[in-house]
């Protein structure tokens, strides 16, 4: 039986039309022992603070074809959620103010596998979607997307980080694979650049790395506990998640837009100002934030954000 090889160019013309900005596609292999080295490191120092399902799946997180039985290609995907010059609420970062990311890229991932499968399916695929043990960052640098900045996150050159990263496992061969950009992925197209380090406002970013115990995106979404003293003055800026070090980057300042109408910000979010959140009620919570990443948080993280005792709402 002849294997049908995967036709790249048309992978990324039809990914492109259905919102991906950047396509990249690589063998399928294992991950270099350095990169998995660091990432252990990490763990061990315990920089994921109460993340433990980052701890899982080591093995699978090593390799791919672990994954999925026979695995060959690696497509690597971005798709943009930067607002533009639309207006924004103040206090949510910029990727949770639409709708939930992981159900918008699924759904537009599986259109994209019943263009390219020639069976119109997705047998022998398997769609990532930042739930699956995957080092995306890595592998968005081997698709030659952009590398791993001093932000700890992916940087597509003149167009910065305000990306979601997600993949495709294929079974089939690429008649054409990609090459990254840099030959090391980390702060390789940084230069001296320490401009995300210096916005950090709780010094959770540094040239060793990122600490998540101090980090406002983890703090105000992922921990469960009373938040520290010093960190409740900075949620009046950012009380869902936080954006400084990703609007710090001069590889932003150009970045267009997204294209995908599903992550721009709903009208009644817009409309909410800062008397509202402070009476927002269970009920108005549910209906605000249906179908959005918010919801991680629960109703009462969010009102623990805000500073609010959950049981004082109207």
């Amino acid at each position: 039986m002849k294997v049908q090889i995967l036709d790249s160019r048309q992978l990324k013309a039809e990914a492109k039309r259905l919102g991906f900005s950047h396509v990249g596609l690589a063998p399928a292999e294992r991950v270099p022992d350095d990169v998995v080295s660091d990432y252990e490191e990490w763990l061990e120092a315990g920089r994921q603070g109460e993340m433990h399902y980052m701890e899982n799946h080591l093995e699978l997180r090593r390799d791919p074809r672990l994954l999925l039985d026979g695995a060959r290609t690696v497509v690597s995907l971005a798709m943009s959620y930067h607002p533009g010059e639309g207006p924004t609420q103040k206090g949510i970062a910029w990727y949770a103010q639409g709708r939930d990311y992981h159900e918008v890229i699924r759904q537009r991932l599986q259109q994209l596998m019943k263009i390219i499968s020639p069976l119109g399916g997705t047998e022998g695929a398997r769609i990532c979607v930042d739930t699956a043990p995957v080092m995306e960052k890595y592998w968005a640098w081997r698709c030659g997307l952009g590398w791993i900045g001093r932000n700890r996150q992916l940087v597509i050159p003149g167009e910065g980080s305000a990306f979601f990263l997600c993949e495709l496992l294929l079974t089939r061969e690429a008649d054409c694979y990609d090459t990254p950009l840099f030959d090391n992925p980390m702060f390789a197209g940084c230069g001296n650049c320490r401009r995300c380090l210096e916005a950090c406002p709780t010094g959770a970013l540094s040239e060793s790395g990122l600490d998540a115990r101090r980090c406002l995106s983890y703090l105000t979404i992922e921990h469960r506990g009373e938040l520290p003293d010093d960190v409740r003055p900075l949620l009046s800026e950012c009380f869902y998640g936080c954006d400084r070090c990703l609007r710090a980057c001069p590889h932003l300042a150009k970045a267009k837009g997204t294209p995908v109408e599903e992550f721009r910000p709903s009208p009644s979010l817009l409309e909410m100002t800062p008397e509202d959140w402070q009476r927002l009620s269970p009920e108005q919570y549910r209906e605000l934030f249906r179908g959005s990443a918010v919801k991680r948080a629960k109703y009462e993280g969010l009102r623990r954000n805000l500073g609010l005792d959950a049981s004082s709402s109207e």
